[in-house]
């Protein structure tokens, strides 16, 4: 089960991560054109996403472990049900790993570039994964 948690830890910390940002227009040779192809005065905004690990899932993962130990200890009458119980655990914890990989890394994939300097929500895979936005306006001519 130590196994399948370190191993699982190690995976989503890896296949947890991303980047991806652009600017909301563009620079022509008179200025500033906005995403709409329109002259602008106002600086484009520049907008950069990033995608980590969640520490919550971290906790969930030794929370599980700590749970099946518990469960072994108290509850296991023969050394088969023990290995039962650990075989569970081992299954829950590389399956939600397996869950907040795919599910961080397909909403952050969708989430649109265009808009975020503006108004709006928009909403992290939390808590399968935490991120970062930042936001500035590109530099001109």
């Amino acid at each position: 089960m130590l196994y399948a948690a370190v191993g699982s830890a190690i995976a989503y910390s890896v296949f947890t991560v991303g980047s991806k940002g652009g600017c909301l227009g563009v620079v022509s040779e008179t200025g500033f054109l906005d995403e709409n192809g329109v002259a602008t005065d106002v600086n484009p905004t520049c907008v950069s996403l990033t995608l980590g690990p969640s520490p919550l899932v971290y906790v969930a993962f030794g929370a599980v472990v700590f749970v099946a130990i518990g469960r072994v200890l108290t509850r296991a009458d023969s050394e088969s049900v023990a290995f039962r119980i650990l075989d569970r655990a081992s299954f829950v914890i590389v399956i939600a790993a397996a869950a907040a990989i795919v599910v961080s890394q397909v909403w952050f994939g969708l989430i649109p570039l265009d808009g975020i300097g503006g108004t709006g929500t928009y909403l992290w895979p939390f808590p399968f994964a935490s991120g970062d936005v930042q936001t500035g306006s590109m530099t001109g001519p």
